[in-house]
């Protein structure tokens, strides 16, 4: 065999060996890819899309969503189409789907589900025929609603299977009748609700770091016996049911709860402080549970700082705090960048705490998003402040890389 077919062989088993190799790793790494894409890439995308698609009622009446195609929105819609309407509102009645298309299109215009159920009641006992010749009148005759155009306006309007106005409602925003976007009619309540969602989660954060940063500090420079066994107490609430510790916190805090008896029993209050079902009370019991959050990543950082530079910049003169704050606290910044992300990012979407001990008070928008989800059944509105409130990590996110760093981060 010649040198040169020897060199072709052995290239060719080198290429086969590393593809045998890749494939190797690929599939090793292939459970943790499907993961990924089930449980964090698919519900986002999941989400992304329910917060702009709704085909609910171009799927329930497709006929009069292409009749009035055409309307101009100004008066009446013709006749025609009015009577293909009814003829879809008797087939939904029968189907026992009014009730849906109702409730759709009073989110739109708040008022019409009475309309709609009242009239498919009375179609449902009509004649096709008599639909097919005078729908219109006869929708008139049973509501006078029908003949207003803004009904007809919601019904189309609502037809569209893709829509922005789960996010102008989440913004507290909505279409103006000429075009353009204006501020919604009545109570304005998610911009209030990010804005306080952004507020306790900053106390949160704020708090944890000064609880968190002193203890840190120690448990890295004490002795390894006196180290280890408060390390237990910070690991503690890892082995604790989160159910738990939120209820033991309804205990401390409610009007004749721990708290409140100590405060009456010293004499330090003459009635029982209003502390449970408050802002207080969530900004508190979630400062305990992420305290841990902010102490280990900070801890395994401090861990590792030679204590002797503090040493060396006083011996030369320096003063205790500005030797902590010119050489030590820039040591600690990847811990502490980690602590402050993960504090606040957990903040942010918490939920079961909130829920428990916050009160109408105390809620975030992580409740509202529940709210929607498991009780008004509006999932587009909870997927379009779901992906508002992703958004908003994602524009931190980038705050926080541009003027710190995303490369200062460590975790341990």
């Amino acid at each position: 065999m010649t040198p040169s077919a020897l060199d072709a062989n052995d290239t060719a088993s080198a290429r086969r060996e590393l593809r045998r190799r890749k494939m190797t790793a690929f599939l090793f790494v292939a459970p943790l890819l499907l993961f990924l894409v089930f449980a964090f890439v698919a519900p986002i995308a999941t989400m992304l899309v329910r917060s702009v698609y709704h085909p609910v009622v171009s799927e329930l009446i497709p006929e009069t969503l292409e009749a009035l195609k055409d309307w101009d929105g100004e008066a009446l819609p013709p006749a025609e189409a009015r009577a293909v309407f009814a003829a879809d509102l008797k087939r939904l009645a029968g189907e026992r789907l009014s009730g849906k298309l109702a409730e759709e299109i009073n989110r739109a215009l708040p008022g019409s589900s009475s309309t709609i159920k009242a009239s498919a009641r009375k179609l449902g006992r009509m004649d096709d025929a008599e639909l097919a010749s005078a729908g219109g009148a006869i929708l008139a005759a049973a509501d006078a609603a029908w003949e207003n155009p803004k009904i007809w306006s919601a019904i189309r309007d609502a037809g569209a299977a893709y829509t922005p106005d789960y996010y102008l409602t989440a913004l507290d925003l909505e279409m103006a009748d000429g075009g353009g976007v204006q501020p919604r009619d009545g109570a304005k309540i998610y911009v209030d609700l990010y804005t306080k969602t952004l507020r306790i989660a900053l106390y949160i954060t704020v708090l944890t770091l000064i609880g968190g940063y002193p203890l840190a500090y120690y448990l890295a420079n004490a002795e390894s016996k006196n180290a280890n066994m408060l390390m237990v107490f910070v690991l503690l609430p890892f082995w604790t049911s989160l159910l738990v510790r939120t209820t033991s916190w309804i205990a401390l805090l409610q009007t004749s709860g721990v708290v409140n008896s100590v405060l009456t029993g010293a004499g330090i209050t003459r009635s029982p402080l209003e502390m449970l079902y408050t802002q207080f009370s969530t900004v508190l019991a979630m400062t305990h549970i992420l305290m841990p959050f902010m102490i280990l990543p900070l801890y395994s950082v401090m861990k590792g700082i030679d204590p002797s530079y503090m040493r060396a910049a006083m011996s030369m003169g320096s003063k205790p705090i500005p030797a902590f704050l010119k050489i030590y606290l820039p040591m600690t910044l990847p811990g502490l960048s980690a602590g402050v992300l993960l504090v606040f990012i957990i903040s942010v979407g918490y939920y079961i705490t909130p829920a428990l001990v916050g009160g109408t008070d105390g809620q975030m928008i992580s409740n509202i998003i529940a709210f929607h989800m498991q009780q008004s059944n509006n999932w587009e509105l909870a997927a379009a402040l779901g992906s508002l409130l992703l958004a908003m990590i994602l524009v931190l996110y980038w705050v926080y890389d541009r003027f710190v760093g995303a490369g200062n981060i460590k975790l341990g």
